[in-house]
């Protein structure tokens, strides 16, 4: 193998050579492997449109891989609840479940699960591939719904080309952006924020919490469905009208995808779809995050892959998102998901601790997604530094466009509070937000969605504190206020100024929201 040229433009790279290229060459053997009967990765990446709930010409199909299963019914307001044999799916190999029903079978709107039986056991369970999940307000119990209405949703926005020169993005969660007490819907979003993220001259939002979650309070990073659109914000063709809408403002659209664990639920989850603990999951001590209470999945099973990758895909082309921001990244390069490790040079990069699964899985991810749009978007969350994280394939690298930059808030929050403002030096500014990679693109940002939710503070609210209360009103001559204001804006200008990919933003950050973001819950009585 030729060498690298991650490793030509980086000589302290070299005593490493051997751990890059063999994760190089890794990725390149598992694609081959994986795409041996379909040729390419985009045309593998289609288990949605295999497995799941289908309508047909001729009635509806439904399949889903269970290997441990022994037995699974569909069960649902068709069937009452109950369990009918002409509602069981029949094995048809390699773990795969089928059954095929008439068109009156099955209606828009009606809700069902599977009845998943295994050797000791069963349990009710939401498909894997169900695109539409919903809750009821009485019973709290999630349920599929059988989504297939009679007009498809038409775009307006054919093809739309991302502006990235730079890319200037706007974070945002849907429940939490409206004023209103309640949860905030999609359509809410395109009608009344929009607009505002258009006119303060953003060029892509970035939204959380888009797959389905069962606790609202998880923020969209403890996923149930890896398939199904958030029912609380509204329907899935109101949240590909909000992408249309932005794409007919130039506007890209990212998504916080979570690929890096999953909700431990099982009757909403994967945590025991089958009744086996290693489906889609690593079945030993691996199985569960010890810091998220969540599981780990199986990087180096293929059907896990086929599984995530077809995720990405699915993303893209059902939705027309732009991109994504990968989530938890750095959990997922190292088998200690980098937990309480420094990080402080080359060698805690290749000591033999590093997942190669997942990196792999990364790898093919970057490579697929720009496969099926090469304008697309990928942005890793990482903050362990590993080299050609940003760095494209073909140059030894793990192919995203950009790396989040996460030192720098890091830097701004110790600055506030350790150092009074003489001891600010413009040098040590200057430093930490150009301290980077020269052949990575970053995102910078002095606050995102991890300083400005429920239990951390705001920088505005670091900077004027309680006085933000009292003293904000005009003609108020306030010092703490008057510098809290003209701090908050030479930070963001500074930090602005210095990127080199892109700066981010969390909503209501631009102009100073004081203290936290919330969501509705018990402790602030649902506002």
């Amino acid at each position: 193998m030729a060498t690298l040229s991650i490793i030509k433009n980086d000589p302290w790279l070299e005593p490493y050579a051997d751990a890059i290229e063999g994760r190089h060459q890794d990725a390149i053997n598992k694609e081959k492997e994986l795409i041996a009967a379909d040729g390419s990765l985009k045309a593998f990446a289609n288990a949605y449109n295999y497995f799941g709930l289908h309508r047909t010409p001729t009635g509806w199909v439904f399949r889903e891989w269970a290997p441990n299963a022994t037995g699974i019914t569909l069960i649902g307001d068709f069937s009452k609840w109950k369990e009918y044999v002409k509602y069981a799916l029949k094995p048809i190999g390699n773990g795969v479940w089928e059954i095929k029903l008439k068109p009156e079978a099955l209606h828009h709107g009606q809700l069902y699960k599977m009845l998943v039986h295994w050797e000791g056991g069963m349990g009710e369970r939401i498909p894997a591939y169900a695109t539409r999940v919903v809750q009821d307000e009485q019973s709290k119990i999630f349920s599929a719904q059988v989504w297939a209405p009679e007009k498809p949703f038409k775009r307006k926005v054919r093809r739309f080309v991302p502006d990235t020169r730079p890319l200037l993005i706007y974070e945002c969660h849907i429940g939490m952006a409206q004023e209103r007490e309640g949860v905030g819907t999609y359509t809410e979003f395109k009608d009344k924020v929009l607009p505002r993220i258009v006119a303060d001259g953003y060029n892509a939002i970035q939204i959380m919490a888009i797959q389905e979650h069962p606790y609202y309070g998880s923020f969209g990073y403890h996923v149930s469905s890896f398939y199904a659109p958030s029912s609380r914000f509204g329907t899935p063709e109101e949240l590909k009208e909000l992408i249309d809408a932005a794409h007919e403002h130039g506007i890209a659209v990212i998504m916080d995808i979570v690929h890096s664990h999953a909700v431990k639920n099982e009757v909403e989850g994967l945590g025991r779809l089958d009744g086996s603990y290693n489906q889609y999951f690593y079945g030993d001590d691996r199985r569960e995050h010890p810091a998220w209470d969540s599981l780990c999945f199986d990087y180096g099973k293929n059907q896990v892959l086929h599984f995530l990758l077809s995720n990405c895909k699915y993303w893209l082309d059902e939705f027309h998102f732009d991109g994504f921001r990968f989530d938890g990244v750095t959990s997922m390069l190292y088998y200690n998901h980098g937990l309480g490790q420094a990080f402080g040079s080359y060698g805690d990069y290749y000591n033999g601790g590093q997942d190669t699964n997942a990196i792999t899985y990364l790898t093919l991810a970057n490579k697929l997604i720009h496969e099926v749009n090469r304008k697309a978007i990928t942005i890793a969350e990482e903050m362990s530094g590993m080299p050609g994280l940003a760095t494209p394939f073909k140059a030894g690298g793990i192919g995203f466009d950009y790396r989040m930059a996460m030192g720098i808030p890091d830097y701004w929050i110790k600055m506030l509070k350790e150092k009074k403002d003489e001891d600010w030096h413009p040098t040590s500014i200057f430093w930490e937000l150009t301290n980077r990679r020269a052949d990575e693109k970053t995102i910078s940002y002095v606050e995102s969605h991890d300083q400005a939710l429920v239990g951390d503070k705001t920088v505005i609210f670091r900077l004027i504190d309680d006085q933000m209360y009292w003293h904000m009103m005009k003609g108020d001559d306030n010092a703490a206020v008057n510098r809290g204001i003209a701090m908050h804006k030479m930070i963001r200008l500074v930090t602005l100024a210095t990127i080199n990919g892109g700066y981010l933003n969390f909503m209501g950050n631009e102009f100073g929201h004081p203290e936290w973001i919330d969501f509705p819950r018990e402790g602030n009585g649902w506002s």
